[in-house]
């Protein structure tokens, strides 16, 4: 379990200790010169993206909160919701701006003249563009075809450029969009200097390998950087974003817990676990990964979630280990079952003893936190009562326990019977 829930059983020779000083990874991809797995940046859009979550209310406060929170964690920049949304919104933009804090602060906003107008008075350090290029939204959403598209999207961009911010640029539902169009956008928009170009895949669509091959594609057609914006309806908005970073894009969207519109976007924990296997040393030194469950449990209290049983580092069932085979190789050594260490989040590995599946090795570590002893036979024929109740019922790590200390004092009840035996005899031979 993380953080202190339920008896933690440390490896027997030191833990996480044991561990090289140099974590190598045999499936770590080749080098590739495009790559960018090891000098990425966060576009962290949990006051953005988030804010489009079903359950997502943030009044000014909490949003406040939450920044701060992100920008001590060392995200590189955080995105905020468009002023043009509403009057709070654009009072919100305000107040977060004058926070002077060290992430810069974007806002997300529509290719329109007005949004960008209102947006650049709130103070942002950057404007976020995007517009509809599909069929589907040119057609059902703005009406617009792709000369206004690049027409606008250039005064636009000369406009922000003009009040000396950042800008990027983006097409939104880009993997359902023509490549020649895409394409041509792209290279518009770049020419005339923009900070980055986005790709997003809005309804979830794409695939890994179609994701490469896109910023593969796009790489050779601009020299901005690339940022990526990956939603999960279809489960690879964690894969999608790292294939992007190996195929040379620069910048990756992601939102706490993946909150957002529908399934939400990359999340910031779970991307977090991919690329410190990748990228160790990077990650470490420029990202607090010890704030990850704060943060989590913030945004989750926040918009009334559980964090999913199953959630990369923070999930409670992430660093638990239950099987005796498994436990008996941790207990030796945590990296034969751990290709993360929970000591680099803040968070201890639990050794599950109160099951059917327990092995001896892991009782055996729990007798020693209760401060007991036991020889290994004796420790294996304790395991075996365990089991057989566990057979029978759910047990818990009390009913464990029980079974332990039980055992226990009929073992020292059995000494003494025969301690005073002997004595007996003893005093009957004298």
């Amino acid at each position: 379990m993380c953080g202190t829930d339920g008896p933690a059983l440390p490896a027997a020779n030191g833990g996480a200790a044991s561990r090289p000083a140099t974590r190598s990874n045999p499936y770590q991809p080749v080098g590739d010169y495009l790559s960018n797995v090891g000098r990425f940046q966060i576009i962290e859009s949990t006051l953005r993206e988030g804010e489009q979550f079903a359950n997502a209310y943030f009044d000014t406060a909490i949003k406040i909160k939450i920044a701060k929170a992100l920008d001590e964690f060392g995200v590189d920049y955080i995105e905020l919701t468009s002023p043009a949304a509403s009057e709070q919104s654009r009072l919100d933009c305000i107040e977060i701006c004058k926070l002077g804090l060290k992430a810069k602060i974007l806002t997300h906003v529509r290719c329109d003249m007005r949004d960008a107008q209102l947006a650049v008075e709130t103070g942002v350090d950057g404007l976020d563009i995007v517009i509809g290029t599909s069929s589907f939204l040119r057609e059902h959403s703005h009406g617009k075809d792709m000369v206004y598209i690049t027409k606008t999207a250039l005064e636009v961009i000369e406009f922000v450029k003009s009040k000396g911010l950042e800008v990027r640029f983006s097409s939104e539902d880009s993997f359902r969009s023509d490549l020649v169009d895409l394409l041509s956008l792209y290279s518009a928009v770049d020419k005339a200097g923009v900070n980055r170009v986005g790709i997003a895949d809005t309804v979830g669509c794409a695939s890994p390998r179609q994701v490469y091959d896109l910023v593969r594609t796009l790489r050779g057609v601009v020299s901005c950087a690339i940022e990526t914006h990956f939603h999960n309806d279809t489960g690879c908005a964690i894969a999608n974003a790292f294939c992007a970073l190996e195929a040379g894009a620069t910048h990756v969207d992601t939102s706490v817990l993946g909150i957002g519109e529908r399934n939400g976007i990359t999340p910031l924990g779970g991307l977090m676990a991919r690329m410190v296997v990748t990228s160790p040393e990077y990650v470490e030194s420029k990202y607090k990964l010890s704030m990850i469950k704060e943060i989590e449990d913030l945004v989750a209290e926040a918009v009334q979630v559980n964090t999913p049983f199953n959630n990369p580092i923070t999930g409670f069932c992430a660093f638990t280990h239950k099987a005796g085979i498994h436990a008996k190789a941790i207990l030796n050594n945590p990296s034969t079952y751990e290709i993360l260490n929970p000591e680099d989040f803040g968070l201890t590995r639990y050794v599950h003893f109160a099951s059917r599946l327990t092995g001896w090795n892991a009782v055996k570590t729990r007798v020693g936190q209760l401060g007991l002893t036991m020889t290994d036979d004796q420790v294996k024929e304790c395991t075996a009562k365990i089991k057989a109740l566990a057979d029978v019922r759910p047990i818990a790590i009390d009913d464990a326990d029980s079974i332990i200390r039980s055992f226990h004092l009929s073992l020292q009840n059995g000494q003494n019977e025969t301690n005073a035996q002997n004595g007996a005899e003893n005093a009957v031979t004298a």
